[in-house]
């Protein structure tokens, strides 16, 4: 029987009202949540609305309201720049540049890096209508330009459309700054937020220029 009687991602149209039905569809558009893990998801949280639905709720609005971009590396952060720039400890010289807020993460959970980061939001991609202008390239060029930046490290995916932005981006960068990427360790079509921490770790310490 399909997962989706009556078009509805919790099943049965209707089980629990309108309510319940719009928090199972919400849910079911988080990634790797399917209808039925979404309507699972959706009756634990019933099942604990004191004390863990309401908080979350809660949690849940106070991220949106303060949450926002870092101005300068276009990570998440509370204040107009992040921890991470607002760290006198880190190396202002390195820049790493990752494609999304995930890949950040990865790299730092690896714990081998101390410089600091520019998040492209997304990469290169004919097909689907992105070019330079819809990435943060353009504030990447102007961060090297007007710093004293000694290196960028591109830690972008393996894969074609990951491979064109890193191209791009040492193109835009030539004589401004030495460009290497993340070297043996990443298989190709392979994403950061997926490898190990000493995979990660392997590549970066092993980078190659471009």
């Amino acid at each position: 029987m399909s997962d989706e009687i009556g078009n509805r991602p919790g099943g049965a149209p209707g089980l629990g009202g309108e309510g319940v039905d719009r928090l199972i569809e919400m849910l079911a558009r988080l990634p790797g949540l399917g209808p039925r893990s979404a309507r699972r998801a959706a009756l634990h949280l019933l099942k604990r609305r004191e004390s863990l639905m309401a908080p979350l709720a809660q949690t849940m609005a106070e991220v949106a309201r303060t949450v926002r971009p870092c101005a300068e590396c276009g990570a998440l952060a509370t204040a107009e720049r992040c921890a991470i720039c607002a760290d006198p400890r880190r190396d202002a010289g390195l820049i790493c540049v990752v494609e999304d807020v995930s890949d950040l993460w990865a790299m730092e959970r690896s714990g081998a890096y101390a410089g600091r980061y520019h998040v492209l939001g997304g990469v290169l991609s004919a097909l689907d209508g992105i070019g330079p202008d819809e990435l943060r390239i353009p504030d990447l060029a102007r961060r090297v330009r007007e710093g004293a930046v000694r290196e960028v490290i591109l830690a972008l995916p393996a894969t074609m459309d990951g491979q064109t932005t890193a191209h791009y981006i040492a193109a835009q960068l030539e004589g401004l700054s030495a460009v290497t990427s993340l070297a043996q360790g990443v298989p190709v079509g392979g994403e950061l937020d997926y490898l190990d921490d000493g995979t990660i770790t392997a590549a970066l310490r092993q980078r190659r220029g471009l």
